[in-house]
């Protein structure tokens, strides 16, 4: 964080003058001594650009905080920072579904944008740079996205859950296009939640996790910034979407880095969604006992069934992401063996196997985000490739389960 040492005050109506730059909303809020100017933009906006240029040169802030995460700034900033990105690492981790997701919005983000010309996020971007040029600490406000996401997965039943996945998915390769006047009213909402936009208006959890939780945290992370400096003019760049919300929980008296840990905490998982792997485990293994005790015959028909469908399927799923045919092979024979497995999928398999055998090279790295926006660039970037290998295996393997199981089940009626 860059201190200021410009020893001469500003015009104290600069920022009333900047207000009439642009027709980006703002609203004032004065908390605990410290004045912040909340300014919403549109994450691919040109004159959301403008507007925080404008604001920042010509207005009276002290401060500039920005609606970024750690890792979101990090990739707007350091533009060599995907060839860093250790993919078995994020495979053993039990990070690739993250990093789909990740990956999915920012597709779609950039999708959009590319439309008019503008980069993802620029916006922030001008504001980082702007802050510097007239020396201002920068702040970042924003909860990482993963921890958005999984909050959101662990908030919501089975279902719900299918239906987010699903809005993402259908986000990531739609290919209709938006006006400037539909880009314009993304500052009535967020990224995250237009990219969910027909299912988050239906589902309270959603709403909550992605806008409402973000709105309490942002206002938390400025007041854990600024509480201590009365007198601070603060100038908070975020989304439009987030901007009543931010600054009535701005007049919160509660200990914010409280409510920042609160709002980082990530609940775990059912004790239902836990077991379910276990119950499968035991559920095959016992039809297996059971067949071997009315016959060898019906036993071995049982296991060959549980492998053949399984393993099949997931093979077809590794197939369907043009995987390597040694990763294809590794999917047919993994996947019986990790279904029975609570603690790996089949997708870290084949996942790993497909980046050991396909070692993505710097370019696949260095145009990832641009192959992206294109369907084709899933199966073009060996580096999207993996994870498209990691999905669709896992699928594969979760529909032979359920499709073996009940087929074992026919056996032993």
């Amino acid at each position: 964080m860059i201190e200021s040492t410009d020893p001469e005050p500003r015009d104290p109506a600069a920022t009333a003058e900047a207000h009439d730059f642009a027709d980006e909303p703002v609203r004032e809020v004065e908390h605990n001594g410290v004045h912040y100017t909340l300014l919403g933009t549109a994450h691919v906006s040109r004159a959301s650009v403008d507007a925080v240029r404008r604001h920042i040169e010509h207005g009276n802030f002290d401060a500039v905080a920005v609606e970024l995460c750690e890792s979101r700034h990090k990739t707007l900033t350091d533009t060599d920072a995907w060839r860093e990105l250790d993919l078995f690492a994020v495979i053993r981790e039990g990070k690739a579904n993250m990093m789909i997701a990740s990956l999915g919005l920012a597709a779609y983000q950039r999708r959009i944008a590319e439309q008019f010309g503008i980069e993802p996020g620029a916006e922030m971007k001008a504001a980082m740079e702007t802050a510097d040029a007239a020396r201002l600490p920068l702040q970042l406000i924003d909860r990482e996205i993963g921890i958005s996401l999984k909050r959101t997965s662990r908030n919501l039943s089975w279902w719900r859950r299918w239906v987010m996945v699903n809005g993402l998915i259908f986000s990531m390769f739609s290919r209709e296009k938006i006006s400037e006047e539909d880009i314009e009213r993304l500052k009535q909402g967020d990224i995250l939640e237009e990219t969910f936009s027909e299912f988050a208006s239906a589902s309270p959890e959603i709403y909550e996790s992605l806008i409402t939780e973000r709105d309490h945290f942002m206002a938390a992370r400025l007041r854990q910034e600024n509480n201590d400096h009365p007198g601070r003019r603060v100038l908070a760049v975020i989304g439009a979407g987030h901007l009543d919300g931010t600054a009535n929980a701005l007049a919160s008296d509660q200990d914010p880095a409280t409510q920042v840990a609160s709002l980082n905490k990530v609940p775990p998982p059912s004790r239902l969604w836990k077991a379910i792997p276990w119950l499968i485990l035991i559920a095959v293994v016992s039809g297996f006992g059971i067949g071997f005790s009315r016959s060898p015959e019906l036993g071995w028909s049982l296991v060959l069934t549980w492998v053949a469908v399984n393993g099949s399927l997931s093979a077809l799923g590794a197939a369907c992401a043009r995987a390597h045919p040694l990763t294809i092979i590794t999917a047919l024979l993994a996947a019986p063996l990790t279904s029975l497995n609570p603690t790996i999928g089949a997708g870290m398999v084949t996942g790993a196997v497909e980046a050991w055998l396909r070692k993505p090279k710097i370019a696949d790295f260095e145009s990832l985000r641009d192959d992206l926006v294109k369907l084709s660039g899933w199966w073009k970037n060996r580096v999207a490739r993996v994870f498209l290998v990691f999905f669709l295996s896992n699928v594969g393997s979760a529909v032979g389960t359920w499709v073996a199981g009940f087929s074992m089940i026919r056996q032993l009626a």
